[in-house]
């Protein structure tokens, strides 16, 4: 079996519509031919101040967001970064072979350190602990999206580093950019990407969104006034996105979808529409609630981390063994 690893930061509201539709909906059918590892990311969170409290709060809840939109803990294993200690352990290793040049070439280190008189040093250093997330579980393929690919690439270049300079003990993965899954955009300004940072929460459909916020949303989402329903991202780009959303839930084609609403306007649209989300939704808000208010969640992420610990424990030995640390 295919081994994948995935993991995602437990970082600002809850996931947004866009998230379910382009990434998390993926996750659980990964786990149909492969062995999946997800892990919640806490640590790279911190590179930034966070509050202790609502960190917490986050991370359970993002823990609870994957098991409801369908990774089964029987198939995959689900646990918090924080909760192995190999991460850490690894990472520090693997920063004693990585340069600080190619450290400050990182895309991501560069945007966020760009004009700010003062930084962090894990902002630098965070890289190799996401090297060491991946290969402590013998990864064979990383799904990522195209901004995270020079992290892969440095992933590679390390893992062939250390089984060069000591003993061919890392699995050197591969990268894969999945089909993406659709594409959604702001509900007001759907020239840009969907995001759960944007000021204005009208443009966001989150996925803790009760029906009435989702209904008033899709209502008030940004049209234009012909009333013609058409797939046209270039001069109708708010109609684009809402046909998008449509067929992305429904499996419907867009053109099936524009015939459908012939001569209907954007009212009963956007009604339907409402109704198409809310019901897709609705599942995933249940067990999610479950999870939170029930020691299940808990009893999850506990197996998870001793599944985890047995797996990255193994790896880390070996990593310690060939750069001769320890006694044994």
């Amino acid at each position: 079996m295919t081994v994948i690893f995935s993991g995602v930061q437990p970082s600002g509201d809850a996931p947004t519509l866009g998230n379910y539709l382009g990434a998390f909906k993926q996750f659980a059918a990964f786990q149909a031919e492969n062995d999946c590892i997800y892990c919640v990311v806490d640590q790279h969170a911190i590179t930034v101040k966070q509050d202790p409290k609502l960190l917490k709060e986050r991370v359970r809840r993002l823990a609870a967001i994957y098991l409801a939109v369908g990774i089964d803990p029987d198939k995959s294993i689900l646990f918090i970064q924080s909760e192995v200690p190999a991460h850490a352990q690894a990472a520090w290793m693997l920063q004693c072979i990585v340069s600080v040049g190619e450290l400050e070439r990182m895309t991501q280190y560069k945007d966020k350190s760009d004009g700010k008189a003062r930084v962090n040093a894990a902002l630098l250093t965070y890289p190799p602990l996401m090297v060491a997330d991946i290969l402590l579980y013998n990864t064979n393929v990383v799904p990522v999206g195209d901004d995270q690919k020079q992290h892969i690439e440095l992933t590679r270049d390390l893992a062939e580093r250390f089984n060069k300079q000591y003993k061919n003990v890392l699995t050197v993965p591969e990268i894969s950019t999945p089909k993406q899954g659709a594409r959604i955009m702001s509900l007001q300004e759907p020239t840009r990407k969907m995001s759960k940072s944007d000021e204005n929460k009208k443009a966001t459909i989150f996925l803790t969104d009760t029906p009435a916020q989702i209904t008033k949303k899709i209502k008030s989402a940004m049209t234009d006034s012909s009333g013609i329903i058409s797939y046209d991202k270039e001069n109708k780009p708010g109609v684009a996105n809402l046909l998008t959303i449509y067929a992305a839930i429904t499996g419907e084609k867009i053109a099936d979808i524009v015939a459908k609403y012939d001569g209907k306007g954007y009212g009963a649209f956007k009604t339907d529409l409402a109704e198409i989300v809310v019901n897709e939704l609705a599942p995933v808000q249940e067990r999610y609630e479950q999870l939170l208010n029930s020691s299940e969640l808990d009893d999850i992420l506990d197996a998870g981390a001793a599944k985890a610990n047995k797996i990255a424990s193994k790896t880390l030995a070996k990593m310690e063994k060939a750069m001769g640390l320890g006694r044994r």
